[in-house]
């Protein structure tokens, strides 16, 4: 529910650069799908661990896919506390100070709870979700998936009712006498992210061409 704000608790409340929390939960999607790539990390056997893995978002719910022999999504599953981050460089940020460098950038962290989904429609509709966000059309243009490989997969379900999310967006905050000593630049590089053209795979058939679907994957 984008029109619903974002509910802070003492975890989810930054604690410095406040001034860059966004509190509607619009904002919070938004960084959300502009990405598929998370990092989740949790306490397992007394240490820290941080995993790399691919996500989607339907709704209030963060879905995160990966093997059922991976030892960090079996711990995720247990219902331990996690943690999921994903973050957007956008620029950076060039001042006259050497402290005052920095990014651009939007950032979306959720805290909770992670559930396995087991039934295999909801398994099945957790999976479109996750690759409709990484690469759109292919669910419908890909073979079906075996039950043997649905089985060989894990979904989790984290529900995004704790998370926070910041935004920088601006230039340089130098100090008022470095701006007015006027011998050093200072400003932005941005930075945009964008997919090259595709390669076909090695062993495939000269007549198969690329399907629209990967020409026109939004990037």
């Amino acid at each position: 529910m984008p029109d619903m704000p974002l509910s802070p608790t003492e975890r989810s409340t930054p604690g410095r650069t406040a001034h860059r929390a966004r509190t509607d939960r619009q904002t919070l999607y938004d960084i959300l799908d502009a990405g598929f790539l998370c990092h989740m990390s949790l306490v397992r056997d007394g240490a820290p661990v941080t995993l790399p893995t691919c996500y989607g978002r339907d709704a209030d719910t963060l879905y995160l896919h990966g093997s059922t022999g991976a030892h960090s999504l079996r711990a995720a599953a247990s219902g331990v506390q996690l943690c999921v981050a994903v973050t957007h460089v956008d620029g950076i940020v060039y001042a006259r100070s050497l402290v005052h460098h920095t990014l651009n950038y939007r950032s979306a962290i959720v805290h909770g709870t992670a559930h396995v989904v087991d039934d295999r429609d909801a398994k099945l509709a957790g999976l479109r979700v996750i690759t409709d966000n990484i690469t759109p059309g292919s669910w419908d243009y890909a073979r079906e998936t075996t039950r043997k490989e649905l089985a060989s997969v894990s979904v989790l379900a984290v529900p995004l009712d704790e998370a926070s999310a910041k935004v920088r967006d601006e230039g340089p905050g130098d100090e008022d006498h470095d701006i007015a000593d006027g011998t050093r630049w200072a400003g932005t590089l941005p930075l945009r992210w964008e997919f090259d053209a595709p390669v076909p795979a090695t062993d495939l058939a000269g007549d198969v061409p690329v399907p629209r679907h990967v020409l026109r994957r939004p990037g």
